[in-house]
């Protein structure tokens, strides 16, 4: 199925309506992320909802942003036009059957992993149901976020979830919500991976004599800067690796350690467990 991508440094998206009502069920690091963003474009903390079960996450939330978190949902959730599902995949069917009543007529978007839309849908009593994959850089406005809508969410609503993601970075629409499980296991986890190979790189760094804080901003500025090369886009990253590796030099001592140690082959059957695992959950804990 076809892909379409939207990159905000070359297609800027439209600001958030400040005048409009969000709201979100679940107050953890994701739904802080988006909330930061919609603060920082404008959005007055009193047009954003928030329900959000534990104490301390509440008093987070009003200590960074202003938001008046609520333990319950209830009938302050009738004027939000857009409803961002931020809860654990386990909770989901209950926070959705809580809550469907007060959100007949919002537009859904949920970032839980795992809880297919089909599932959503039934719940809540609507189509209109968006799906998103984020990540955790969206909580520095560097996010890569997949989504994908049911049939019945139109054009315009569309873009409303876009000028949401686009808070926390770039967001790509998938027609194949099956591709969602994927995602999940490519981006969604992806960013553990990265600093599992930062925690290797920096404990090699030490084990050779570094300082562990030189160490550190070595394998952190590497990332980075090749990250950044990568995004660049001018060639693949397999040119750019070869571009690197000289024959008998250094970085090919390297990489055929790593090649005869079937560590890409390794790679990718961790990230198949992955996506195993975002199927399971969609069958363990969708509609029954």
């Amino acid at each position: 199925m076809s892909t379409s991508s939207r990159f905000l440094h070359s297609q800027p998206i439209p600001s958030v309506s400040p005048k409009e009502a969000i709201a979100f069920i679940g107050g953890g690091n994701m739904a802080s992320a988006i909330i930061g963003g919609l603060i920082r474009q404008g959005m007055a903390a009193r047009h954003i909802e928030v329900v959000e079960p534990h104490d301390a996450s509440r008093d987070k939330l009003h200590q960074q942003y202003g938001v008046q978190a609520q333990p319950k949902a209830g009938a302050q959730l009738s004027h939000c036009s857009i409803v961002v599902w931020a809860v654990k995949p386990q909770v989901f069917k209950d926070a959705a059957l809580q809550t469907r009543f007060h959100v007949r007529q919002a537009l859904h978007l949920s970032v839980a992993a795992g809880i297919r839309s089909d599932s959503i849908a039934h719940w809540l009593g609507s189509e209109r149901v968006v799906r998103a994959m984020p990540n955790t850089p969206a909580l520095v406005g560097k996010g890569m976020t997949a989504l994908v809508a049911r049939p019945s969410v139109g054009a315009e609503d569309k873009l409303r979830v876009e000028r949401v993601i686009a808070t926390t970075g770039e967001l790509l629409w998938l027609q194949d919500e099956g591709k969602l499980d994927a995602v999940t296991a490519l981006s969604g986890s992806g960013p553990a991976y990265v600093f599992y190979f930062i925690e290797a790189m920096i404990e090699a760094g030490v084990d050779m004599g570094l300082p562990r804080e030189q160490a550190h901003q070595l394998a952190v500025g590497t990332f980075v800067g090749a990250s950044r090369l990568a995004q660049m886009g001018t060639e693949p990253p397999e040119i750019l690796r070869q571009r690197v590796t000289s024959k008998g030099g250094t970085t090919y001592a390297a990489i055929t350690s790593l090649e005869q140690d079937h560590v890409a082959m390794q790679f990718r059957r961790a990230m198949h467990a992955a996506r195993h695992r975002a199927k399971e959950m969609g069958d363990e804990f969708g509609a029954s």
